[in-house]
């Protein structure tokens, strides 16, 4: 998957995440809360190889 793919990827997960969480709270479901921060770090960690992946792009493109 492409740099920018990861990091769509990882935010959208980040987004989706930040909602369940959010329903999580206002339902009393700990169990989805827990799920939505599963997948907000999920995201983060996404978007995280994203900009891992650009970084080595832009090394091999200097070198």
């Amino acid at each position: 998957m492409s740099s920018t793919g990861d990091k769509v990827k990882g935010m959208t997960n980040e987004a989706v995440g930040k909602v369940k969480q959010g329903v999580g709270k206002a339902t009393d479901n700990p169990n989805l809360r827990a799920e939505g921060k599963a997948q907000e770090v999920k995201g983060d960690v996404q978007q995280a190889v994203g900009k891992a992946k650009d970084a080595v792009k832009k090394g091999v493109d200097k070198a």
